[in-house]
């Protein structure tokens, strides 16, 4: 399989192997119509070791400003991510939570204490033996640590990324124009479980959607009136979440970026994904008639995109199996054929 060398300027449809920061520049001026992409998440992936939080950050930043020259005037940049954020953070204070309602034994501070008050001599050890527990348990209910490594885990931080998203386009010249939710379903592999804390299982992303200055092309004969009616005009789209990520641990549904590419493109108009990850947003493309430019800094990625769009491309060599596919795509979301 042939991967694109970068000489001159980037061509439309194809998919190319480097880092964004370095690549967007060789876009030609102002003609990107839409630009729709989901950056890393920052919470551990492969692909994301070897950056701090600073760098990640830095990273959104540079990109998006970056976008700037090459979006058409009144064209559209729509990123799509999870607005809050969980990740591992040294410098955060350690939150001591009590989860009474995962103790195996009833035992709490004061009867340790108690007991302990009656023989100030006895270790932890003694204690456990006359409580029928483990020392650990113990330590725990004495110190709220957990001797067997957990007291040493950096403490999970959360952080919201919408502010930051928009002051960036902000700054870089483009203007938020909408906001939609994606509303995921629990296609995960241990969809049952519940979160063991406060917090709740996140299951919605957002896609925030910028405009660049200029005039807009409003045509609402793009979508069916039925399209219209169930998720044109709506602020929340419910769209079932890939069933596999076998062949890449990062992919949104095809919908998704086919939903904002008809909205916001005509046909041949050019759609980039500079994280083009497993090429969904380029199916989404070649599916609606538009062309797209893809990047990706992982050669395995770019080897996946460029594979699936070629066995996407060749369906065009009939025209049944063509519109088979492309109908499932539009229509049932539960197709099989998630790249």
């Amino acid at each position: 399989m042939a991967i694109v060398k970068i000489f001159n300027s980037l061509e439309s449809n194809k998919i190319y192997h480097g880092d964004s920061r370095q690549l967007l520049p060789r876009i030609e001026s102002e003609s990107v119509s839409l630009s729709v992409w989901s950056p890393p998440y920052y919470v551990g992936k492969e692909y994301e070791k070897d950056l701090s939080f600073d760098d990640w950050k830095n990273l959104l930043l540079d990109v998006i400003k970056l976008h700037y020259p090459i979006v058409k005037p009144g064209g559209f940049l729509a990123i799509n991510i999870a607005d809050i954020l969980c990740f591992k953070d040294e410098n955060m204070p350690k939150i001591m939570a009590e989860n009474i309602s995962r103790r195996k034994v009833s035992l709490c501070k004061e009867d340790i204490l108690a007991v302990k008050k009656e023989n100030p001599d006895w270790n932890r050890d003694k204690l456990a033996a006359h409580f029928g527990c483990s020392e650990q348990t113990i330590d725990r209910r004495l110190n709220g640590n957990n001797i067997r490594g957990g007291k040493y885990q950096p403490q999970t931080r959360v952080f919201l990324v919408g502010g930051l998203i928009e002051d960036a386009a902000k700054k870089a010249g483009f203007y938020l124009y909408d906001r939609r939710i994606w509303q995921k379903d629990a296609a995960w592999e241990n969809s049952k479980w519940h979160t063991i804390s406060y917090r709740s299982v996140d299951e919605t992303e957002y896609l925030y959607i910028f405009w660049k200055p200029g005039i807009t092309k409003v045509d609402r004969s793009r979508l069916t009136k039925q399209e219209w009616i169930n998720w044109g005009s709506r602020g929340a789209w419910e769209i079932p979440s890939v069933r596999s990520n076998a062949d890449h641990d990062s992919k949104f549904p095809i919908e998704l970026p086919r939903r904002v590419i008809k909205l916001f493109t005509e046909p041949d108009d050019i759609v980039l994904d500079c994280f083009i990850g497993s090429g969904t947003t380029a199916l989404a493309a070649i599916s609606e008639g538009r062309k797209y430019i893809g990047i990706d800094k992982e050669i395995k990625s770019v080897e996946i995109a460029t594979k699936a769009v070629e066995s996407f491309n060749s369906y065009s060599k009939e025209p049944e199996q063509m519109d088979l596919m492309i109908g499932e795509i539009a229509g049932s979301y539960q197709s099989k054929l998630n790249y």
